[in-house]
């Protein structure tokens, strides 16, 4: 026990609190304490009744059954996975800026959840903090089903290409690419790339109450890691399954 809460008290908070929520919601609804009509997105509700949670419980809710266990599993890994590598890494200075992230991914999730009539938003929130994690580190090689390897930058459109494949579930990796796209491209891609005004900033009262890390070296305010030369390498796999999301490593280190 005391292993379990030495690895939970050392995960950053945004990723805690994601992954908790999402947990224990899930659990709940699926021992029927909460009541799964309620937690999912739907406009009538939302808008006519005052319905307000149901963005952010159609965000963390999953239904749980035999079916849908691995998955379930796969998406909390991965959740955990990449939000904790963008928490720790590159906004470990900036914990305002990552939550504005994930505001602004869970936003956009929502409209477009409400425009196409999608109940469940899990998939493409965390979909969109992998997209993000992968234009970052674009040269970080990742291993995916029977040792084929290939650059990050390619792995949503992978996956994307193996959904479409094996299950039907092919429009929440759109709307999750769609949605991670939306953002690197409005934060990084247009001021760096393209010489635009920052079209993304944090809110200074977001600053207020996530103020700036001081001390250390991180990438902010130049360009993202995949487009400065790669220095370091870290051993990963990736289970090659329908939303079994790949853990990368970085060209470099043994």
């Amino acid at each position: 026990m005391s292993d379990f809460q030495t690895w939970y008290k050392q995960v950053p908070p945004f990723t805690r609190i994601w992954l908790t929520a999402t947990v224990g919601i899930s659990l709940l609804a699926k021992i029927g304490l909460l009541p799964i009509s309620y937690l999912i997105l739907q406009s009538a509700p939302f808008f006519y009744k005052l319905q307000l949670w149901r963005p952010m419980t159609a965000v963390l809710f999953y239904p749980l059954n035999p079916a849908t266990g691995f998955h379930f599993m796969m998406n909390c890994y991965f959740l955990y996975n990449y939000s904790l590598r963008l928490e720790s890494d590159h906004y470990k200075q900036k914990p305002g800026d990552y939550f504005f992230m994930l505001f602004f991914n869970w936003i956009l999730c929502v409209i477009v959840g409400l425009v196409m009539d999608l109940p469940i938003l899990m998939d493409p929130m965390v979909l969109s903090v992998l997209y993000v994690w992968c234009k970052l580190n674009r040269d970080v090689v990742v291993t995916f089903w029977f040792g084929t390897r290939f650059k990050a930058m390619y792995l949503p459109w992978v996956l994307l290409g193996m959904n479409m494949i094996l299950s039907s579930g092919s429009i929440f990796s759109l709307v999750g690419i769609f949605v991670g796209h939306a953002y690197y491209f409005l934060k990084f891609s247009y001021p760096s790339e393209l010489g635009g005004p920052a079209l993304i900033e944090t809110p200074f009262f977001i600053k207020r109450y996530f103020p700036d890390v001081q001390g250390g070296t991180h990438g902010f305010g130049v360009p993202p890691v995949g487009q400065r030369p790669v220095q370091q390498q870290q051993q990963g796999d990736m289970a090659g399954f329908r939303h079994a999301w790949g853990v990368g490593h970085t060209l470099g280190r043994n």
